[in-house]
C-alpha cells in the first residue's frame, strides 16, 4: 500500500494475504463451495468473528484480543452453541437457528 506497487495474486498468496488462488473460470464456483461452509455455521457466531476482526483491526494487539474473548464469550450462552455440542456428541450436523 504505501509504495503504490501492484503486485499480482501469487505475490498476495505468497505474502498471506489471500487464502486460495482460482482460475478466473473456477472463481465463482469455489466461492459459493466456501460461502455454503460458512452458512452452515450458526448465524451468531459467524457475526460476532465478523465483528471481532472489523472492530478488532482498530485497536492495539492487546485489546483486540481482548475484544475478541468478549465476542466470543457472547456466543456461550446460545442455544445455537448448545446444539452445536449436541451434534458433535451425537455425530450429526447440527441445525441452528440464530439463537
Amino acid at each position: 500500500i504505501f509504495s503504490a506497487r501492484y503486485f499480482n495474486a501469487v505475490e498476495a498468496y505468497n505474502w498471506g494475504l489471500v487464502n486460495e488462488i482460482f482460475p478466473h473460470e473456477k472463481l465463482l464456483s469455489k466461492t459459493l463451495e466456501i460461502v455454503e461452509k460458512i452458512v452452515k455455521n450458526a448465524p451468531y457466531a459467524v457475526k460476532q468473528a465478523k465483528k471481532a476482526i472489523h472492530e478488532g483491526l482498530q485497536m492495539t494487539l492487546q485489546k483486540g484480543m481482548e475484544f475478541e474473548i468478549e465476542c466470543y464469550n457472547k456466543t456461550i450462552t446460545t442455544k445455537d452453541r448448545q446444539e452445536g455440542i449436541l451434534a458433535f456428541n451425537e455425530k450429526r450436523a447440527p441445525v441452528f437457528k440464530g439463537s
